[in-house]
Protein backbone atom coordinates (compact mmCIF):
# COMPACT_ATOMS: atom_id res chain seq x y z
CA UNK A 1 0.00 0.00 0.00
CA UNK A 2 1.17 3.69 -1.21
CA UNK A 3 1.90 5.53 1.68
CA UNK A 4 -0.83 7.70 0.13
CA UNK A 5 -3.19 5.32 0.60
CA UNK A 6 -1.97 4.22 3.87
CA UNK A 7 -2.70 7.41 5.53
CA UNK A 8 -6.17 7.84 6.07
CA UNK A 9 -6.25 4.43 7.60
CA UNK A 10 -3.48 5.30 10.27
CA UNK A 11 -5.56 8.82 10.99
CA UNK A 12 -8.88 6.36 11.41
CA UNK A 13 -6.84 3.96 13.55
CA UNK A 14 -5.77 6.59 15.76
CA UNK A 15 -9.15 8.05 15.95
CA UNK A 16 -10.51 4.60 17.05
CA UNK A 17 -7.59 4.43 19.55
CA UNK A 18 -8.13 7.72 20.80
CA UNK A 19 -12.11 6.50 21.12
CA UNK A 20 -10.80 3.92 23.50
CA UNK A 21 -8.45 5.59 25.40
CA UNK A 22 -11.37 8.22 25.86
CA UNK A 23 -13.95 5.43 27.08
CA UNK A 24 -11.68 3.63 29.03
CA UNK A 25 -10.18 6.71 30.99
CA UNK A 26 -14.25 7.82 31.50
CA UNK A 27 -15.02 4.03 32.32
CA UNK A 28 -12.30 4.07 34.98
CA UNK A 29 -13.68 7.72 36.54
CA UNK A 30 -17.27 5.97 36.42
CA UNK A 31 -16.20 3.02 38.15
CA UNK A 32 -14.15 5.72 40.84
CA UNK A 33 -17.22 7.23 41.36
CA UNK A 34 -19.60 4.63 41.95
CA UNK A 35 -17.11 3.30 44.47
CA UNK A 36 -16.61 5.92 45.96
CA UNK A 37 -12.24 6.14 45.95
CA UNK A 38 -11.52 9.35 47.19
CA UNK A 39 -14.98 10.17 48.89
CA UNK A 40 -14.12 12.54 51.87
CA UNK A 41 -15.54 13.15 55.28
CA UNK A 42 -14.47 15.99 57.51
CA UNK A 43 -13.73 15.52 60.71
CA UNK A 44 -12.95 17.83 63.79
CA UNK A 45 -9.50 18.91 64.32
CA UNK A 46 -8.50 18.74 60.91
CA UNK A 47 -8.86 14.92 60.41
CA UNK A 48 -10.36 13.39 57.66
CA UNK A 49 -11.64 10.19 56.51
CA UNK A 50 -11.16 9.13 53.10
CA UNK A 51 -12.31 5.92 51.34
CA UNK A 52 -9.89 4.61 49.15
CA UNK A 53 -9.16 2.04 47.10
CA UNK A 54 -8.98 -0.67 49.33
CA UNK A 55 -9.04 0.30 52.68
CA UNK A 56 -10.30 3.78 55.04
CA UNK A 57 -7.87 6.03 55.21
CA UNK A 58 -7.44 8.34 58.58
CA UNK A 59 -5.68 11.36 57.59
CA UNK A 60 -4.69 13.26 60.78
CA UNK A 61 -1.69 15.86 61.26
CA UNK A 62 -0.32 12.76 62.70
CA UNK A 63 0.98 9.77 59.98
CA UNK A 64 -2.20 8.51 58.18
CA UNK A 65 -3.86 5.27 59.29
CA UNK A 66 -5.97 2.64 57.79
CA UNK A 67 -8.44 -0.12 57.79
CA UNK A 68 -9.15 -2.18 54.93
CA UNK A 69 -12.70 -2.37 54.19
CA UNK A 70 -12.24 -6.50 54.64
CA UNK A 71 -12.06 -5.73 58.25
CA UNK A 72 -14.85 -2.77 58.46
CA UNK A 73 -18.13 -4.75 60.12
CA UNK A 74 -20.32 -1.87 61.28
CA UNK A 75 -20.33 2.43 60.34
CA UNK A 76 -22.85 4.67 62.02
CA UNK A 77 -23.89 8.25 62.77
CA UNK A 78 -25.42 9.17 65.88
CA UNK A 79 -25.73 13.31 66.03
CA UNK A 80 -22.54 14.63 65.29
CA UNK A 81 -19.95 11.71 65.86
CA UNK A 82 -19.57 8.90 63.39
CA UNK A 83 -18.91 5.26 64.72
CA UNK A 84 -16.82 2.61 62.53
CA UNK A 85 -17.06 -0.82 64.15
CA UNK A 86 -13.84 -2.93 62.76
CA UNK A 87 -11.76 -6.34 63.29
CA UNK A 88 -8.62 -5.74 64.67
CA UNK A 89 -5.64 -8.37 64.25
CA UNK A 90 -4.79 -8.24 67.84
CA UNK A 91 -1.91 -11.17 67.04
CA UNK A 92 -1.71 -13.85 64.58
CA UNK A 93 -4.18 -16.12 65.98
CA UNK A 94 -6.86 -13.37 67.65
CA UNK A 95 -8.88 -10.76 65.88
CA UNK A 96 -10.73 -8.85 68.09
CA UNK A 97 -13.27 -6.06 67.49
CA UNK A 98 -12.00 -2.17 68.28
CA UNK A 99 -14.04 0.92 67.42
CA UNK A 100 -12.92 4.60 65.47
CA UNK A 101 -15.06 7.84 66.64
CA UNK A 102 -15.14 10.69 65.69
CA UNK A 103 -16.84 14.27 66.13
CA UNK A 104 -18.25 15.71 62.80
CA UNK A 105 -16.57 18.74 61.43
CA UNK A 106 -19.04 21.89 61.93
CA UNK A 107 -21.20 22.68 59.06
CA UNK A 108 -19.03 25.72 58.29
CA UNK A 109 -15.52 23.69 58.07
CA UNK A 110 -17.31 20.95 55.90
CA UNK A 111 -18.17 22.52 52.76
CA UNK A 112 -15.73 20.38 50.89
CA UNK A 113 -16.40 17.10 52.28
CA UNK A 114 -18.75 14.31 51.22
CA UNK A 115 -22.75 14.58 53.39
CA UNK A 116 -22.07 11.98 56.45
CA UNK A 117 -25.14 10.06 55.49
CA UNK A 118 -23.77 9.14 52.05
CA UNK A 119 -20.15 8.68 53.09
CA UNK A 120 -21.48 5.85 55.79
CA UNK A 121 -23.63 4.31 53.25
CA UNK A 122 -20.63 3.96 50.21
CA UNK A 123 -18.38 3.07 53.18
CA UNK A 124 -20.72 -0.34 54.14
CA UNK A 125 -20.95 -0.73 50.34
CA UNK A 126 -17.45 -0.89 50.11
CA UNK A 127 -17.66 -2.77 53.27
CA UNK A 128 -19.57 -5.87 52.64
CA UNK A 129 -19.80 -5.37 48.05
CA UNK A 130 -21.46 -8.76 47.62
CA UNK A 131 -21.94 -10.46 50.90
CA UNK A 132 -25.10 -9.35 53.44
CA UNK A 133 -24.49 -7.86 56.28
CA UNK A 134 -26.53 -7.96 59.81
CA UNK A 135 -26.36 -11.90 58.82
CA UNK A 136 -29.03 -13.86 60.96
CA UNK A 137 -27.63 -16.91 62.15
CA UNK A 138 -28.80 -20.27 64.21
CA UNK A 139 -25.79 -20.56 66.24
CA UNK A 140 -25.39 -24.67 67.09
CA UNK A 141 -22.31 -24.77 69.80
CA UNK A 142 -20.94 -28.54 71.02
CA UNK A 143 -19.50 -27.95 74.27
CA UNK A 144 -18.07 -31.75 73.53
CA UNK A 145 -16.23 -30.82 70.52
CA UNK A 146 -12.52 -31.51 70.23
CA UNK A 147 -10.51 -30.13 73.62
CA UNK A 148 -13.89 -28.77 74.74
CA UNK A 149 -13.31 -25.36 74.68
CA UNK A 150 -16.33 -24.17 72.33
CA UNK A 151 -18.37 -22.46 74.72
CA UNK A 152 -15.50 -20.23 75.96
CA UNK A 153 -14.25 -19.62 72.84
CA UNK A 154 -17.74 -18.67 71.47
CA UNK A 155 -18.25 -16.00 74.53
CA UNK A 156 -14.70 -14.42 74.38
CA UNK A 157 -12.91 -14.42 70.63
CA UNK A 158 -16.51 -14.83 68.32
CA UNK A 159 -19.66 -13.50 69.67
CA UNK A 160 -18.04 -9.97 70.34
CA UNK A 161 -17.09 -10.00 66.70
CA UNK A 162 -20.68 -10.97 65.66
CA UNK A 163 -21.98 -8.29 67.73
CA UNK A 164 -19.80 -5.32 66.23
CA UNK A 165 -21.30 -6.78 63.03
CA UNK A 166 -24.90 -6.26 64.05
CA UNK A 167 -25.34 -10.18 63.38
CA UNK A 168 -28.48 -11.46 65.17
CA UNK A 169 -27.78 -14.59 66.62
CA UNK A 170 -29.48 -16.74 67.79
CA UNK A 171 -27.27 -19.45 70.06
CA UNK A 172 -28.45 -23.01 70.94
CA UNK A 173 -25.70 -25.15 73.35
CA UNK A 174 -25.97 -28.61 72.39
CA UNK A 175 -26.33 -31.25 74.84
CA UNK A 176 -26.68 -34.78 72.91
CA UNK A 177 -24.80 -36.26 70.03
CA UNK A 178 -27.69 -35.75 67.19
CA UNK A 179 -29.47 -33.09 68.53
CA UNK A 180 -28.02 -30.55 65.48
CA UNK A 181 -30.01 -32.98 63.12
CA UNK A 182 -32.99 -32.66 64.80
CA UNK A 183 -32.92 -28.86 65.37
CA UNK A 184 -31.78 -28.01 61.11
CA UNK A 185 -34.61 -30.70 60.85
CA UNK A 186 -36.60 -28.69 62.60
CA UNK A 187 -36.22 -25.02 61.97
CA UNK A 188 -37.92 -22.32 60.70
CA UNK A 189 -35.85 -21.44 57.76
CA UNK A 190 -37.41 -17.94 57.25
CA UNK A 191 -35.94 -16.70 60.25
CA UNK A 192 -32.11 -17.33 59.42
CA UNK A 193 -29.40 -16.64 56.83
CA UNK A 194 -27.80 -19.76 58.02
CA UNK A 195 -27.07 -22.37 60.17
CA UNK A 196 -23.42 -22.18 62.14
CA UNK A 197 -21.80 -24.59 63.98
CA UNK A 198 -19.42 -23.68 66.70
CA UNK A 199 -18.05 -27.21 67.05
CA UNK A 200 -15.55 -29.62 64.84
CA UNK A 201 -16.82 -31.22 61.60
CA UNK A 202 -19.23 -33.33 63.55
CA UNK A 203 -22.16 -30.48 63.77
CA UNK A 204 -21.68 -29.47 60.30
CA UNK A 205 -22.63 -33.50 59.05
CA UNK A 206 -25.34 -33.44 61.60
CA UNK A 207 -26.89 -30.05 59.97
CA UNK A 208 -26.38 -31.05 56.68
CA UNK A 209 -28.48 -34.57 57.43
CA UNK A 210 -30.76 -32.28 59.33
CA UNK A 211 -31.98 -30.72 56.56
CA UNK A 212 -31.44 -33.83 53.53
CA UNK A 213 -34.02 -35.32 56.25
CA UNK A 214 -36.66 -32.62 55.48
CA UNK A 215 -39.75 -33.12 53.28
CA UNK A 216 -38.72 -29.77 51.66
CA UNK A 217 -34.69 -31.05 51.73
CA UNK A 218 -34.00 -30.21 47.87
CA UNK A 219 -35.01 -26.58 48.95
CA UNK A 220 -33.64 -26.46 52.64
CA UNK A 221 -29.86 -27.35 50.99
CA UNK A 222 -29.85 -25.27 48.46
CA UNK A 223 -31.12 -22.40 50.13
CA UNK A 224 -29.55 -22.43 53.80
CA UNK A 225 -26.30 -21.90 53.89
CA UNK A 226 -24.41 -23.88 56.53
CA UNK A 227 -21.33 -21.82 58.17
CA UNK A 228 -18.73 -23.14 61.00
CA UNK A 229 -16.31 -21.74 63.95
CA UNK A 230 -13.43 -24.29 64.41
CA UNK A 231 -14.01 -25.43 67.62
CA UNK A 232 -12.46 -29.41 67.50
CA UNK A 233 -9.85 -31.23 66.58
CA UNK A 234 -10.20 -31.30 62.35
CA UNK A 235 -11.95 -28.57 61.61
CA UNK A 236 -11.72 -28.91 58.19
CA UNK A 237 -15.00 -27.19 57.01
CA UNK A 238 -13.61 -23.52 58.50
CA UNK A 239 -9.89 -24.91 56.64
CA UNK A 240 -11.38 -25.05 53.37
CA UNK A 241 -13.52 -22.10 53.36
CA UNK A 242 -12.03 -19.46 55.35
CA UNK A 243 -8.75 -20.68 55.29
CA UNK A 244 -8.04 -20.53 58.68
CA UNK A 245 -8.50 -22.59 62.22
CA UNK A 246 -8.64 -20.46 64.40
CA UNK A 247 -12.54 -19.14 65.47
CA UNK A 248 -11.91 -15.39 65.09
CA UNK A 249 -10.63 -15.29 61.56
CA UNK A 250 -13.71 -17.70 60.97
CA UNK A 251 -15.69 -15.59 62.27
CA UNK A 252 -14.66 -12.36 60.31
CA UNK A 253 -14.85 -14.32 56.99
CA UNK A 254 -18.41 -15.35 58.05
CA UNK A 255 -19.40 -11.61 58.56
CA UNK A 256 -18.11 -11.24 55.21
CA UNK A 257 -18.79 -14.45 53.14
CA UNK A 258 -20.70 -15.17 50.46
CA UNK A 259 -23.31 -17.69 49.97
CA UNK A 260 -21.82 -20.41 48.00
CA UNK A 261 -22.92 -23.73 46.32
CA UNK A 262 -21.04 -26.64 47.31
CA UNK A 263 -21.21 -30.45 46.26
CA UNK A 264 -22.53 -32.83 48.25
CA UNK A 265 -21.85 -36.41 48.36
CA UNK A 266 -25.16 -39.15 49.01
CA UNK A 267 -23.63 -42.24 50.76
CA UNK A 268 -25.87 -45.43 51.24
CA UNK A 269 -24.93 -47.96 53.81
CA UNK A 270 -27.22 -50.57 55.29
CA UNK A 271 -30.86 -49.42 54.50
CA UNK A 272 -29.50 -45.79 55.66
CA UNK A 273 -28.89 -42.94 53.30
CA UNK A 274 -26.64 -40.50 54.74
CA UNK A 275 -25.24 -37.03 53.66
CA UNK A 276 -21.68 -36.62 53.29
CA UNK A 277 -19.68 -32.90 52.82
CA UNK A 278 -16.21 -33.44 53.76
CA UNK A 279 -14.95 -37.38 53.31
CA UNK A 280 -15.30 -41.03 52.85
CA UNK A 281 -12.58 -43.32 53.75
CA UNK A 282 -11.63 -47.27 54.57
CA UNK A 283 -8.49 -48.35 56.25
CA UNK A 284 -5.56 -46.59 57.81
CA UNK A 285 -7.11 -42.91 57.79
CA UNK A 286 -10.31 -44.08 59.10
CA UNK A 287 -8.69 -46.68 62.05
CA UNK A 288 -6.36 -43.55 63.15
CA UNK A 289 -9.07 -40.67 63.16
CA UNK A 290 -11.94 -43.55 64.95
CA UNK A 291 -9.73 -45.66 66.32
CA UNK A 292 -7.93 -42.79 68.53
CA UNK A 293 -10.84 -41.24 70.35
CA UNK A 294 -8.85 -42.33 73.46
CA UNK A 295 -6.28 -39.54 72.45
CA UNK A 296 -8.85 -36.85 72.08
CA UNK A 297 -6.90 -34.56 74.68
CA UNK A 298 -4.43 -34.61 72.28
CA UNK A 299 -6.10 -32.57 69.09
CA UNK A 300 -5.18 -33.30 66.01
CA UNK A 301 -2.10 -34.72 67.00
CA UNK A 302 -3.62 -38.04 67.88
CA UNK A 303 -4.42 -38.60 64.00
CA UNK A 304 -0.15 -38.62 63.27
CA UNK A 305 0.51 -40.48 65.97
CA UNK A 306 -2.22 -43.32 64.95
CA UNK A 307 -0.40 -43.27 61.29
CA UNK A 308 2.54 -43.80 62.42
CA UNK A 309 1.97 -46.86 64.65
CA UNK A 310 0.16 -48.50 61.60
CA UNK A 311 2.50 -47.45 58.68
CA UNK A 312 5.18 -49.73 61.00
CA UNK A 313 3.02 -52.98 60.80
CA UNK A 314 2.67 -52.20 57.17
CA UNK A 315 -0.99 -52.48 57.58
CA UNK A 316 -3.70 -53.12 54.59
CA UNK A 317 -7.19 -53.38 53.98
CA UNK A 318 -8.15 -55.31 51.22
CA UNK A 319 -11.39 -54.54 49.28
CA UNK A 320 -13.37 -55.15 46.52
CA UNK A 321 -14.04 -51.71 44.33
CA UNK A 322 -16.03 -50.03 41.36
CA UNK A 323 -15.50 -46.89 40.60
CA UNK A 324 -16.61 -44.44 38.00
CA UNK A 325 -13.50 -42.91 37.00
CA UNK A 326 -13.91 -39.29 35.14
CA UNK A 327 -10.17 -38.46 35.11
CA UNK A 328 -7.26 -40.53 36.00
CA UNK A 329 -4.27 -39.02 34.82
CA UNK A 330 -2.50 -36.77 37.15
CA UNK A 331 -1.59 -34.01 34.64
CA UNK A 332 -5.35 -34.33 33.24
CA UNK A 333 -6.40 -33.22 37.04
CA UNK A 334 -4.30 -30.21 37.07
CA UNK A 335 -5.55 -29.01 33.60
CA UNK A 336 -9.28 -29.65 34.93
CA UNK A 337 -8.39 -28.04 38.03
CA UNK A 338 -6.86 -24.82 35.75
CA UNK A 339 -10.42 -24.41 33.78
CA UNK A 340 -12.70 -24.99 36.78
CA UNK A 341 -10.58 -22.85 39.29
CA UNK A 342 -11.22 -19.57 37.41
CA UNK A 343 -13.71 -17.21 39.44
CA UNK A 344 -15.76 -16.84 36.28
CA UNK A 345 -16.34 -19.94 35.67
CA UNK A 346 -16.97 -20.43 39.95
CA UNK A 347 -19.66 -17.76 39.26
CA UNK A 348 -21.10 -18.57 36.11
CA UNK A 349 -22.01 -22.19 37.94
CA UNK A 350 -23.51 -20.19 40.74
CA UNK A 351 -25.76 -18.49 38.92
CA UNK A 352 -26.82 -21.14 36.93
CA UNK A 353 -27.72 -23.26 39.97
CA UNK A 354 -29.19 -20.42 41.51
CA UNK A 355 -31.34 -20.12 38.78
CA UNK A 356 -32.95 -23.34 38.53
CA UNK A 357 -36.29 -23.72 40.96
CA UNK A 358 -36.90 -25.69 43.43
CA UNK A 359 -40.29 -27.38 44.64
CA UNK A 360 -40.88 -26.42 48.56
CA UNK A 361 -42.04 -30.72 48.72
CA UNK A 362 -38.96 -31.94 47.09
CA UNK A 363 -36.99 -34.19 48.83
CA UNK A 364 -33.38 -35.13 48.33
CA UNK A 365 -32.05 -35.90 44.55
CA UNK A 366 -32.78 -39.57 43.10
CA UNK A 367 -29.56 -41.50 43.01
CA UNK A 368 -28.32 -41.91 39.57
CA UNK A 369 -26.86 -45.60 40.26
CA UNK A 370 -29.04 -46.98 43.11
CA UNK A 371 -28.34 -47.99 46.68
CA UNK A 372 -25.63 -50.35 47.75
CA UNK A 373 -28.37 -52.80 48.03
CA UNK A 374 -29.33 -52.84 44.19
CA UNK A 375 -27.15 -54.43 41.51
CA UNK A 376 -23.99 -53.37 40.35
CA UNK A 377 -24.93 -50.64 38.21
CA UNK A 378 -24.74 -51.50 34.46
CA UNK A 379 -21.10 -51.15 33.08
CA UNK A 380 -19.39 -51.09 37.05
CA UNK A 381 -16.72 -54.33 37.54
CA UNK A 382 -15.97 -55.19 40.94
CA UNK A 383 -11.99 -54.85 41.11
CA UNK A 384 -10.29 -56.98 44.02
CA UNK A 385 -7.37 -54.63 46.00
CA UNK A 386 -5.23 -56.61 48.60
CA UNK A 387 -2.68 -54.35 49.22
CA UNK A 388 -4.29 -50.98 50.09
CA UNK A 389 -3.59 -49.41 53.09
CA UNK A 390 -5.51 -45.90 52.26
CA UNK A 391 -8.85 -45.76 50.44
CA UNK A 392 -9.84 -42.02 51.04
CA UNK A 393 -12.60 -39.82 48.82
CA UNK A 394 -12.61 -36.29 49.33
CA UNK A 395 -14.71 -33.60 48.64
CA UNK A 396 -12.29 -31.13 50.02
CA UNK A 397 -8.84 -29.89 49.80
CA UNK A 398 -8.07 -29.83 53.84
CA UNK A 399 -8.75 -32.37 56.00
CA UNK A 400 -7.56 -30.47 58.71
CA UNK A 401 -5.40 -27.44 59.27
CA UNK A 402 -1.83 -29.51 58.37
CA UNK A 403 -3.86 -32.07 55.68
CA UNK A 404 -4.01 -30.99 52.53
CA UNK A 405 -5.16 -34.60 51.18
CA UNK A 406 -6.80 -33.47 47.99
CA UNK A 407 -5.09 -30.92 46.49
CA UNK A 408 -7.47 -30.42 43.31
CA UNK A 409 -10.53 -30.68 44.78
CA UNK A 410 -13.26 -27.99 43.97
CA UNK A 411 -16.21 -26.19 45.61
CA UNK A 412 -18.87 -27.24 42.73
CA UNK A 413 -17.17 -29.54 39.87
CA UNK A 414 -18.89 -32.31 40.51
CA UNK A 415 -16.41 -34.65 41.20
CA UNK A 416 -14.75 -36.22 43.95
CA UNK A 417 -11.17 -36.99 44.54
CA UNK A 418 -9.73 -40.20 45.21
CA UNK A 419 -6.85 -40.73 46.96
CA UNK A 420 -4.95 -44.73 47.31
CA UNK A 421 -2.15 -45.11 48.83
CA UNK A 422 -0.42 -49.34 49.48
CA UNK A 423 0.04 -50.16 52.99
CA UNK A 424 2.90 -52.41 52.03
CA UNK A 425 5.44 -49.18 51.56
CA UNK A 426 8.79 -49.81 53.39
CA UNK A 427 8.47 -47.79 56.73
CA UNK A 428 10.22 -44.89 55.80
CA UNK A 429 8.91 -44.48 52.15
CA UNK A 430 5.36 -44.21 54.06
CA UNK A 431 6.32 -41.58 56.56
CA UNK A 432 7.78 -39.81 53.49
CA UNK A 433 3.99 -39.63 52.33
CA UNK A 434 2.93 -38.82 55.27
CA UNK A 435 5.38 -35.51 55.40
CA UNK A 436 4.43 -34.78 51.85
CA UNK A 437 0.75 -34.46 53.20
CA UNK A 438 1.66 -31.25 55.48
CA UNK A 439 4.12 -30.16 52.94
CA UNK A 440 1.50 -30.29 50.39
CA UNK A 441 3.12 -32.65 47.99
CA UNK A 442 0.91 -35.15 48.29
CA UNK A 443 -0.46 -35.14 44.74
CA UNK A 444 3.12 -35.66 43.32
CA UNK A 445 4.14 -38.16 44.89
CA UNK A 446 4.92 -41.65 42.97
CA UNK A 447 3.26 -43.53 45.97
CA UNK A 448 -0.23 -41.81 45.36
CA UNK A 449 -3.15 -42.22 42.92
CA UNK A 450 -4.74 -39.15 42.26
CA UNK A 451 -8.29 -39.81 40.43
CA UNK A 452 -11.57 -37.35 39.93
CA UNK A 453 -14.63 -39.42 40.35
CA UNK A 454 -18.10 -39.18 40.17
CA UNK A 455 -18.92 -42.82 42.13
CA UNK A 456 -18.04 -46.09 43.69
CA UNK A 457 -18.61 -48.90 45.99
CA UNK A 458 -16.67 -50.75 48.10
CA UNK A 459 -17.23 -53.77 49.53
CA UNK A 460 -14.27 -54.54 52.43
CA UNK A 461 -13.46 -58.26 53.01
CA UNK A 462 -11.34 -60.52 54.83
CA UNK A 463 -11.96 -58.50 58.33
CA UNK A 464 -14.51 -58.90 60.59
CA UNK A 465 -14.91 -56.01 61.54
CA UNK A 466 -12.81 -52.74 61.79
CA UNK A 467 -13.38 -48.61 60.77
CA UNK A 468 -15.16 -46.97 58.24
CA UNK A 469 -15.63 -43.08 58.58
CA UNK A 470 -17.86 -40.65 56.94
CA UNK A 471 -16.93 -37.41 57.30
CA UNK A 472 -15.14 -38.37 60.49
CA UNK A 473 -18.52 -40.25 61.95
CA UNK A 474 -18.34 -43.80 62.10
CA UNK A 475 -20.13 -45.36 59.99
CA UNK A 476 -21.28 -49.52 60.32
CA UNK A 477 -18.64 -51.52 58.82
CA UNK A 478 -19.47 -53.20 55.62
CA UNK A 479 -20.52 -52.24 51.82
CA UNK A 480 -21.35 -49.02 51.10
CA UNK A 481 -21.92 -46.64 47.99
CA UNK A 482 -21.40 -43.06 47.03
CA UNK A 483 -22.17 -40.79 44.61
CA UNK A 484 -22.19 -37.01 44.15
CA UNK A 485 -24.55 -34.51 43.50
CA UNK A 486 -23.07 -31.11 41.99
CA UNK A 487 -23.65 -28.29 43.67
CA UNK A 488 -26.38 -29.54 45.99
CA UNK A 489 -25.59 -27.40 49.35
CA UNK A 490 -24.86 -23.77 50.14
CA UNK A 491 -22.34 -22.77 52.39
CA UNK A 492 -20.85 -19.54 53.40
CA UNK A 493 -17.52 -19.33 52.08
CA UNK A 494 -14.90 -16.66 52.62
CA UNK A 495 -14.52 -15.79 48.76
CA UNK A 496 -17.24 -18.32 46.84
CA UNK A 497 -14.16 -21.09 46.46
CA UNK A 498 -12.14 -23.08 48.58
CA UNK A 499 -8.86 -21.39 50.05
CA UNK A 500 -6.50 -24.16 49.23
CA UNK A 501 -3.59 -23.67 46.55
CA UNK A 502 -4.17 -26.21 44.61
CA UNK A 503 -1.84 -29.03 43.22
CA UNK A 504 1.43 -27.40 42.90
CA UNK A 505 2.61 -25.85 39.55
CA UNK A 506 -1.37 -26.05 38.20
CA UNK A 507 -1.58 -22.59 36.57
CA UNK A 508 1.35 -23.93 34.53
CA UNK A 509 -0.07 -26.50 32.23
CA UNK A 510 -0.40 -25.69 28.51
CA UNK A 511 -3.11 -23.99 26.79
CA UNK A 512 -3.80 -27.98 24.94
CA UNK A 513 -3.68 -29.29 28.82
CA UNK A 514 -6.20 -26.76 29.39
CA UNK A 515 -8.61 -27.47 26.43
CA UNK A 516 -8.73 -30.62 27.13
CA UNK A 517 -9.05 -30.07 30.92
Amino acid sequence: MSPERAAPVLHFLDFLYRIYCFSSMNTEIDRKMDEGIGMLLLLEDKKKLTIGIEELELNEPAPKNSIPFYNVLWAELSNDQITIDYAHHASKTLIKPKKWVFTLAKDDESTSGTPAEIFVKTLMTRAYGNAQSQKRAYVLINPNSGPGGAIKQWETEVKPLFQAAKMQIDPVILKHGGEAVELAQNADLSRYDTIMACSGDGTPHEIFNGLAKRPDAARALSTMPVSHIPCGSGNAFSCNLYGSHRPSFAALAIIKGVVTPMDLVSVTSGHNRIISFLSQTLGLIAECDLGTEHMRWMGSARFEVGVVQRMFKKKCYPFDLAVKVEIEDKGDVKAHYKHHASSTSLKHLAKKLDADPVADDVGLPPLKYGTIQDDLPEGWELIPYDKVGTFYAGNMAYMSPDAPFFAASLISDGLMDLVTIDGDLPFFTAIKVLLDVEAEKLFDNPHVTYKKISAYRIIPRDQEDGYISIDGEKCPFGPFQAEIHQGLGRVISKSGKYEAAGPKNWDKVTLADRIHG
